[in-house]
């Protein structure tokens, strides 16, 4: 069990599209409202968790062509976030869109990252003593356990740093560093 949490905290800690989106709407928004968002994409790990364990990893072992098309969805999607994330601001003035419960969720589908985890997790650490339902529920609700404290270090990372950004000219700044992380982010898992 010990490897499986390390691998979770390991996995929800370090840069990512969730992380880069909490950072931001934290900032913007502070934490509280970026709640939504942390639950919204703690409950899509966890579903994408199970469903990929449940028997959805195999399925992208044996067409990787299939897994191929996802990661390059992922991409594109994360792609037009950035955008978003870039423009929002800059063209309006305004900080961006708060992130809601089923964006940050739906956004598990597509993230590259997160079917990384998941598939790991369905291939290294599903226990064999139980059956595979059971098995999968447990990992995934370890999984959004572990996962939410991390995800949450970073919205509130954004809101720490968001009152240094009274100014339209450092929120411009700061949502364009954040979009490009994103995009380079999205680049770099496509490979």
């Amino acid at each position: 069990m010990l490897p499986f949490l390390s691998y979770c905290v390991l996995m929800s800690s370090t840069p990512g599209p969730n992380n880069m989106m909490l950072v931001a709407s934290g900032a913007h928004h502070g934490y509280r409202r970026t709640l939504p968002a942390i639950l919204g994409i703690s409950t899509g790990n966890a579903v994408l968790t199970f469903v990929v364990c449940m028997g959805l990893g195999a399925l992208f072992m044996r067409w990787p062509l299939l897994h191929d098309a996802l990661r390059l969805a992922g991409t594109l999607y994360m792609l037009v976030l950035a955008w978003r994330l870039a423009g929002s601001s800059v063209a309006q003035d305004r900080p961006p869109e708060r992130l809601r419960f089923w964006q940050g969720a739906l956004l598990q589908a597509v993230n590259p990252k997160s079917w990384v985890r998941a598939v790991t997790i369905a291939s290294v650490f599903m226990p064999t003593q139980l059956s595979v339902p059971a098995g999968a529920l447990l990992l995934s609700v370890i999984g959004a356990f572990i996962g939410f404290p991390c995800v949450s270090m970073w919205a509130l990372f954004g809101a720490a740093i968001g009152r240094f950004l009274s100014s339209p000219a450092r929120r411009r700044t700061f949502n364009v560093i954040m979009a490009a992380s994103l995009a380079l982010l999205a680049v770099l898992l496509m490979r």
